[in-house]
This record gives C-alpha cells, sequence and structure tokens, in this order.
C-alpha cells in the first residue's frame, strides 16, 4: 500500500510542478505527518524531491524526472481515459484506484499521444447516469465489426455510412457526420448529425457500417455529457404517449421493464377497488403503449386515452371470441 502511495505522491509533483505539504496530504487522503515521512523516504531512495520554503513553497522535483509505460497503444490509452468519466468504479468502491491508475497512464504517455487520446476519449461516454429508454433491459448486442468501425470513425472525426433500420421500417443507408458514442443503461448509441441535424442512433440497428475518407463535419470540441443530457431531454418530451393505467401492486416490475416514464398520480389518488393504483405512465408512441399494456393482462387497465383503452379492449373481446369464452356476468367491457 505504501509503495503505491510513493508512486502516486511522485506523479502528483509530475503533474502539478509543486505540491504543499497540506495539499498532498489531501490528494493522498494522509496525515501531514505521512507526506513528510514519504518525502523523506523518497529522498533516501535517490528521488531527486526538494522542499521550497516560503508562502509559495512546497516540494517538487529536479525537472526531467518522468515515468515511463510502455506497451500502451493508442486504443488502450483512450480505454482508460474514456473509463475514467464513467461512475461503474465509484459504484464499485474503485474510484480512488481508477484515479491512481490514470495518474499513472496520464503521466507516462508521451506528450503528442497523451493529447489525442485525450481528445479521443473526450468522444466516448461510458456509463451515462440517463438513458434514451430508462427502463431494465437486457443489454444490446452489437456486431464487433460494426462497433470496430464505427468507433475508429468517431475517433478520426471521418463520415459514416450506416445501414440502419430504425423501429418499425425497413433497413436503409445513410451518411452520417460521428459526433460521439454513448454508453448507457446496458445499450450504445451514436450520435451523428445528418445534414446538419442531430440524430442518435442505436448501435444494435447498425447492421453495416463504412468509414469514408472524407472528414466528418462536426464542431471540433464538444462536451459529450451535456450534448446527452439535452438529446435525452428532447427525446422523452416529443412525439410521446401518456397513459393513466390501474395496475396490480404485484405487476409494478413488469411495467416499468417496458415502459419510457413511471410515475404516481399528483395529487395521489387512491387504490381503485381491485387494490390496483392508478399511475401516469409515458411511452414512446400508441403501437409501444399497446404492446407493453396487453402483456400485463387484466392486471392493468387503462383509464386513458381513450382510444388507446378502445384498441386493448376490442383486442380482448376479439380473443375472446377466438377462444369461444362468453362475457361473465357483470363483467365490464370499454
Amino acid at each position: 500500500m505504501r509503495a503505491d502511495r510513493l508512486v502516486s505522491l511522485v506523479l502528483l509533483l509530475r503533474h502539478h510542478g509543486r505540491m504543499s505539504a497540506t495539499a498532498l496530504a489531501r490528494e493522498l487522503e494522509v496525515s501531514k505527518r505521512t507526506v513528510l515521512r514519504d518525502v523523506d523516504a523518497l529522498s533516501a531512495a535517490g528521488v531527486p524531491i526538494y522542499a521550497e520554503h516560503g508562502r509559495h513553497g512546497g516540494f517538487a522535483l529536479l525537472p526531467g524526472l518522468r515515468t515511463e509505460l510502455t506497451g500502451v497503444n493508442d486504443d488502450e490509452a483512450v480505454a482508460v481515459l474514456a473509463l475514467g468519466r464513467g461512475a461503474s468504479a465509484d459504484r464499485l468502491g474503485l474510484g480512488p484506484d481508477l484515479v491512481s491508475a490514470l495518474r499513472k497512464v496520464v503521466d507516462a504517455l508521451p506528450d503528442a499521444q497523451m493529447k489525442t487520446a485525450g481528445e479521443a476519449a473526450r468522444r466516448l461516454l461510458v456509463d451515462a447516469e440517463t438513458d434514451l429508454l430508462p427502463r431494465r433491459l437486457s443489454s444490446d448486442s452489437v456486431a464487433a465489426a460494426v462497433l470496430g468501425t464505427v468507433r475508429r470513425a468517431v475517433i478520426a472525426g471521418r463520415r459514416l455510412t450506416l445501414r440502419y433500420t430504425a423501429r418499425g421500417g425497413e433497413p436503409a443507408w445513410r451518411t452520417v457526420d460521428p459526433v460521439g458514442l454513448v454508453a448507457a443503461g446496458g445499450r450504445s448509441y451514436l450520435l451523428a448529425l445528418r445534414d446538419g441535424v442531430d440524430r442518435t442512433y442505436r448501435l444494435s440497428r447498425i447492421t453495416a457500417a463504412t468509414e469514408l475518407d472524407a472528414p466528418a463535419e462536426r464542431p471540433e470540441r464538444v462536451d459529450l455529457d451535456r450534448l446527452w443530457q439535452e438529446r435525452c431531454r428532447r427525446f422523452l418530451a416529443d412525439d410521446h404517449l401518456d397513459v393513466v393505467v390501474h395496475v396490480a401492486p404485484h405487476r409494478h416490475d413488469a411495467l416499468l421493464e417496458t415502459a419510457v416514464t413511471v410515475r404516481s398520480l399528483e395529487p395521489a389518488s387512491p387504490p381503485d377497488a381491485e387494490g390496483r393504483l392508478p399511475l401516469h405512465v409515458t411511452y414512446q408512441d400508441a403501437w409501444h403503449a399497446e404492446w407493453a399494456l396487453w402483456r400485463l393482462g387484466p392486471d392493468a387497465e387503462v383509464v386513458s386515452p381513450l382510444p388507446l383503452r378502445t384498441t386493448l379492449g376490442a383486442r380482448a373481446l376479439a380473443m375472446a371470441r377466438a377462444y369461444g369464452a362468453a362475457q361473465l356476468p357483470g363483467e365490464r367491457c370499454p
């Protein structure tokens, strides 16, 4: 443990140039006394570290000291730097270890490689906090060849031709200017421009991709996190269907698996006579709502909108007739 701390201390000084004992203690999460002991140990081991006294003093290294990291290629450097922008490490209790590893990689990369890898990593957003479809689904399956081509085009800043299948549509080729890649909730997305208009493509729906020689027409710099948040907000605001539905408590998880958003009605309404709670649910469109709610059978009853309630009721009656079921006394029909 102490060996790792000593390395981190040296890398901090390499990166910042000069740091006080207080600042080093804060970064390393140890006491000031421990920092002073570590500095003495490094000096005794021959590391050219020296103290500067005065108001703006601190510890520093003699110019020219640099660690070495061999065998790291551009893709590996991009992967480490992009991973450092996600939240998974903190969730696994590995946040400090990741920070320490990033310091070592950043310090050891040659300046040219560091600049290239840093710019590329800003085009990749790993483990975004918000997803376009914030519901629990299995992870997307993306062809390795497609993912590799798209990633290379994003990093190199070259145009792409994609064979893409929109939901409910036929496969079609389109040419786009890639802006960045986002991984969120087990799904991966390509943020791009098509004829200058924002577009978001789900990677699992891309069946083929070709990188072109032409440079992508896109902003030189991008705040991918902010851009992703904006696109998520637009997605949730545009062309969606809001549904009020009574749902049996034991089917809430099933509802969460398919809805875009689920929230209680305001003001909160009491359960109905069968103990079902009224919820306000958002779906992508009428087709999505019909498909999702039909799966819940009698455990979910649509209150509004009326066209969706009518469609589901007619579908249920048609199913009953097909199986020869008679309407029971007192049964409610839409």
